[in-house]
C-alpha cells in the first residue's frame, strides 16, 4: 500500500470551485472519450450522509486499454475498465476505484462495495480474474488556504515525505495534454479579472484555495507491486495537474452558473459522452484476444527481467538432480 497526499492550489474560492469542479469533470471526461475508450457515467444521484449531509453519488466506468503499459496489458482482456465510485459531500469527497473487466461477448461482472461510515473501501467479487487485487482510495478536502494545513483530514498529520505540492503553473504535464488556451501563464479571466499566473503566485494570490487529496493505492502481486503503485501515482499526478489547470483556464465558461445550471450541463454532457463511447465500442470489430488463464509461465531470466521481476543466480540445470520445471507467477496475492 503506497500513500501520498497531494496539495493543489488554485486562484479560486472553495465556493466557486463547487461549480467549477462539476463543470471541469464533465467537460474533461467528454474530451477524453472516443475510440472505444473514455468515461461512461453509470449513475449520478443524490445521497445523504449523517455527518456530511446532502451530497451526490457518482459511479463511472473508465475504459483505458491503450493507456496501460505493456507489462500490465499482457494480463488483461480486450475489454477492460476501472469502476470509480465517488461520494461528493462538498467540500469533502471520497473516491474508490477497482478493476472490472470482461471478455468480449460476455456480460460485465459486478462491483460489490462495502461501506463503513462512508469511508468507502470497495471490493470486487469476480468469477474470473485477469488482474491481481487492485484498489485506489482517494479522500479529498477543499479549504481556502495555500496548502499549509498539515492535518486537514483531522485524524493524523501526513508525514512530510509523503506530501507533494503540485503547482498548476510550472509543474510539467504530458505534451499530449498541453494546450496554449490552458496555459496559465497566458490565462486572463474576463469575468473575474484574475490572471495570468506568475512564478511564486501561491504566496500572495487572492483568492486562493487548496485541494487536498490523500491517495492510497494497492496492487498486491509479488514482483509487480512497487512498480505498479509508482506508475499509478505518476498518472494520478498528471491527471490532477491537468484537471485543476483546466478548471482555472475554463473559469469564464462556468463562472456565474448556479448549481442547477451546472447539473443540467453535467446531464447533457454525460449523455453525449456515454453515446460517443458506446457507439465506438459497438463499431469495434477487432478480433478478440485469445482466452487467458489465471497464471502464466516464464522459463527464462531475460523475460523475467523485462517484466521487472528480480532474479537470482541458479545452478546449471543440467547438473541438477531435480527435475526441470517452469517458473510460475500466480495472479493471486502473496
Amino acid at each position: 500500500m503506497l500513500m501520498k497526499e497531494y496539495r493543489i492550489c488554485m486562484p479560486l474560492t472553495v465556493e466557486e470551485y463547487k461549480i467549477g469542479q462539476l463543470y471541469m469533470i464533465s467537460k474533461h471526461s467528454n474530451e477524453q472519450s472516443g475510440g472505444g475508450e473514455g468515461v461512461e457515467v453509470v449513475r449520478n444521484q443524490p445521497d445523504t450522509h449523517p455527518q456530511h449531509g446532502l451530497g451526490q453519488l457518482t459511479e463511472k466506468r473508465i475504459y483505458l486499454n491503450s493507456k496501460l503499459p505493456s507489462w500490465v496489458s499482457v494480463f488483461v482482456p480486450r475489454v477492460f475498465y476501472v469502476t470509480e465510485k465517488a461520494w461528493n459531500f462538498y467540500p469533502y469527497t471520497i473516491t474508490g476505484l477497482t478493476t472490472l473487466f470482461y471478455p468480449p461477448h460476455t456480460q460485465p461482472f459486478h462491483l460489490l462495495p462495502t461501506c463503513s461510515s462512508y469511508r468507502v473501501k470497495s471490493t470486487v467479487s469476480l468469477s474470473v480474474s485477469f488482474l491481481p487485487k487492485f484498489s485506489i482510495r482517494i479522500e479529498t478536502r477543499f479549504e481556502n488556504n495555500n496548502g499549509d494545513n498539515n492535518n486537514v483530514f483531522g485524524d493524523r498529520p501526513t508525514p512530510a515525505e509523503s506530501v507533494s505540492h503540485l503547482d498548476i503553473l510550472i509543474d510539467p504535464i504530458p505534451d499530449k495534454h498541453y494546450k496554449e488556451t490552458e496555459d496559465l501563464s497566458r490565462w486572463v479571466s474576463e469575468k473575474t479579472g484574475r490572471g495570468p499566473l506568475v512564478e511564486g503566485w501561491r504566496k500572495d494570490s487572492t483568492p486562493i484555495m487548496c485541494s487536498y487529496k490523500r491517495v492510497q493505492c494497492s496492487f498486491e502481486v509479488y514482483g509487480f507491486q512497487g512498480k505498479t503503485e509508482d506508475f499509478i501515482h505518476r498518472n494520478i499526478q498528471d491527471i490532477l495537474l491537468v484537471g485543476h489547470r483546466q478548471a482555472v483556464a475554463w473559469t469564464d465558461e462556468w463562472h456565474g452558473m448556479s448549481l442547477e445550471d451546472v447539473r443540467e450541463y453535467e446531464r447533457q454532457i454525460q449523455e453525449q459522452t456515454n453515446s460517443k463511447l458506446k457507439s465506438t465500442q459497438n463499431n469495434n470489430t477487432a478480433a478478440p484476444r485469445p482466452a487467458y488463464s489465471r497464471s502464466m509461465s516464464v522459463t527464462d531470466e531475460r523475460s523475467l527481467k523485462k517484466m521487472g521481476v528480480k532474479t537470482m543466480a541458479m545452478s546449471d540445470p543440467s547438473t541438477s538432480t531435480l527435475p526441470h520445471s517452469t517458473v510460475r507467477l500466480n495472479s493471486t496475492p502473496e
